[in-house]
């Protein structure tokens, strides 16, 4: 077994302890971290003290993502109400780095805590929307819910809905993980082929998927879903 690998057991090892610790259940432990309940009982039944002395080991050892320390420290001091799949898409966006997303959510949980850098949610304004005529205007939002499964389990579930302002007529795609941005663009073009075109204007709940600040009024989107909005622009420009 690799130096990483070791790493990588041991970081799932304390977040599997960290949320047993939170009262959740093992079924609801392996479903939050992406794992099989086998494996979560396996890892319930390893020696503490093997444990130990990987931590040992460990603790004076670079992690995977210390390269990217600052950076990612930067995003979470200018946007504190960013999630841990937002890092990890903006890395993958960025940076192509090929890691789990439990290793990241680990490794922002102690930045966190490091740099008192507590996740707040950010307070928005809203007014409403004058009515507009048909096929002029998009709303686009994201949202979640719990449900249960057909043994009495409960999932959560993630959704993005694509609403025509005027007839209220809805789209939406569910994921039962986090969304990342190129699920938000992929969505765009499952909805644009639904409706069978693309309104004249679409508005957005912000989202980090899709925002990185807000500057004046100004968005300042991400890059991946600021190129996909190039690229759609140009296309209608040469369908006109």
């Amino acid at each position: 077994m690799t130096e990483e690998e070791k790493v990588d057991k041991w970081e799932m090892y304390m977040e599997i302890q960290q949320l047993l610790k939170q009262g959740f259940s093992k079924v609801k432990v392996a479903e939050k971290l992406g794992i099989s309940r086998t494996t979560v009982y396996r890892y319930i039944k390893r020696n503490p003290k093997t444990m130990s002395e990987w931590v040992k080991n460990t603790k004076t050892r670079k992690k995977k993502l210390d390269d990217y320390k600052a950076i990612i420290l930067s995003w979470l001091q200018q946007h504190p109400d960013m999630s841990a799949a937002q890092v990890l898409d903006w890395l993958q966006e960025k940076y192509e780095v090929d890691i789990s997303e439990s290793t990241v959510r680990l490794y922002v949980r102690e930045l966190r805590k490091e740099y008192d850098i507590p996740k707040e949610l950010e307070s928005r304004a809203y007014e409403a929307v004058p009515e507009k005529p048909f096929g002029s205007q998009m709303q686009v939002d994201f949202g979640q819910t719990e449900q249960l499964t057909p043994d009495g389990k409960k999932v959560k579930l993630r959704f993005i809905a694509f609403v025509l302002a005027n007839s209220r007529y809805q789209y939406k795609e569910w994921l039962d993980r986090p969304f990342i941005t190129r699920d938000v663009i992929q969505a765009h073009e499952n909805a644009f082929r639904y409706y069978r075109g693309i309104p004249d204007e679409l508005v957005y709940d912000q989202d980090a998927l899709i925002l990185v600040s807000e500057n004046s009024g100004d968005l300042i989107l991400t890059r991946e879903f600021q190129a996909y909005k190039e690229e759609e622009k140009k296309k209608r420009l040469r369908d006109t």
